[in-house]
């Protein structure tokens, strides 16, 4: 029987890990699924443990997947998507994590922000990175991972410290400590690479307090990398058990998430439109991003983000305890025939673009002795369809054409209810 190479596609998502072996015919021939602990150490703060986010993907999610895969297979390649924003700082001897992953969705470094944004430095990040000076993104994490963990600072000063996004993190424990890279469309979220250059800016950098030896190499979104090596130093050969490690010099695809074709409301759900070579500047609050690079060529995006699409049905079921499975919100949703005039603004974590940051929580909620759980599961669905809406709107504006069908219907938007996890101006 003919030897068919098999692909490994890894899904590293804010919630989960998703682990997939797909046929060259494209079909999904196995699979494997770990959920992902998060930590919230204060208000507005959110961790992962970066050993945690390894063992998903290792221990339970792809050795799962390839222990299903056909056993007449090789591994032809491994295509990664993942979490971008999301920071690690590790040392580069002992590949430890110097203090847990600060998740895109962590607020921390919202002052830091505001301090930076009040020297007046905000055009200039817009006009290098094509992004604004939020929390959301990596670089004010890298800064206060450095600052806050004692010796972090001189440590990466020598280059004893390694920093990456979630991307880099698996690829350093794919290849056993081999290689320090991102691709460039995760290397375009952190604050620091410039848009028009492709390499990380050292105007930037000064700004943000990031040392350039902390930094990964960027990469395409398609390369080659080099073989896992085994514990005692050899390339582990093709079978081997080391680690879990897919063996082999395997051709390593990493693009964001929403490029995967399919609905993702796990947590939040990001809309992306591919503008071509140019950058494309936006009007509208969206950012300006890098889609992929391939074979020396860049592809550019313009993005809008939903912050909070499935973990307002998880915050349903943990928080309030009205569900017992998220997929009962469908059910209860569609149980009444309307809101009776509440509108869900999922807040938890500021809004995303096209109004990226904070907003106010209300005092007056709008909620009367009327309203059931039945309706608060309603608008929660119903919140993510308006702010898919607002993205997909502003996409088509700033490109002056209808993308899809833009063609909304339907009752006025009202803002009754609101959800924050706090209060800011």
């Amino acid at each position: 029987m003919t030897t068919r190479r098999y692909v490994l596609a890894l899904d590293q998502g804010t919630t989960g890990s998703t682990a997939l072996v797909v046929d060259p015919d494209g079909r999904v021939r196995a699979r494997g699924y770990a959920e992902l602990p998060q930590y919230f150490p204060r208000p507005g703060w959110v961790e992962h443990d970066p050993e945690e986010i390894w063992a998903t993907v290792r221990t339970r999610g792809t050795c799962r997947a390839r222990r299903g895969a056909h056993r007449r297979s090789r591994g032809g390649g491994i295509g990664i998507a993942n979490q971008r924003e999301t920071t690690i700082v590790w040392d580069r001897a002992s590949g430890a994590p110097i203090h847990r992953a600060i998740v895109w969705q962590c607020r921390r470094t919202a002052p830091t922000c505001d301090r930076l944004r009040a020297q007046g430095v905000e055009p200039l990040v817009r006009d290098r990175t094509g992004l604004v000076l939020d929390a959301y993104f990596s670089g004010t994490k890298i800064r206060w991972l450095l600052d806050e963990v004692p010796g972090a600072r001189v440590r990466a000063e020598r280059g004893q410290l390694a920093f990456g996004t979630v991307d880099a993190w698996l690829l350093w424990k794919l290849t056993g400590g081999s290689v320090h890279g991102t691709d460039a469309s995760n290397a375009s979220r952190t604050l620091c690479l410039n848009l028009k250059t492709g390499d990380w800016d050292d105007e930037l950098l000064k700004l943000l307090g990031v040392p350039r030896a902390v930094l990964p190499v960027v990469l395409p979104s398609a390369a080659l990398s080099p073989r896992p090596r085994s514990s005692d130093g050899s390339h582990a050969e093709c079978g081997s058990r080391d680690r879990g490690r897919p063996a082999g010099r395997a051709l390593r695809a990493s693009l964001p998430r929403a490029w995967r074709g399919q609905e993702y409301l796990r947590h939040g759900c990001f809309m992306l439109l591919n503008t071509g070579l140019a950058p494309v500047v936006s009007s509208r609050g969206l950012l300006t991003t890098i889609a992929w690079r391939i074979d020396g060529h860049t592809t550019y995006a313009l993005e809008g983000s939903v912050f909070i699409a499935g973990a307002a049905i998880q915050w349903l079921r943990d928080g309030l305890g009205l569900l017992a499975h998220a997929a009962e919100s469908e059910t209860m949703a569609r149980s009444v025939p309307d809101t009776a005039g509440v509108y869900f603004v999922p807040a938890f974590v500021g809004l995303g673009g096209p109004v990226l940051g904070h907003v106010r929580a209300r005092d007056d909620v709008g909620l009367t002795r009327g309203t059931t759980g039945a309706h608060l599961a309603r608008a929660a669905l119903e919140a993510i369809a308006f702010q898919s809406r607002d993205v997909l709107e502003a996409m088509a504006a700033d490109r002056g054409s209808r993308c899809g069908s833009c063609a909304w219907t339907g009752a006025p938007r009202r803002t009754t209810f609101s959800v924050s996890s706090r209060r800011t101006s």
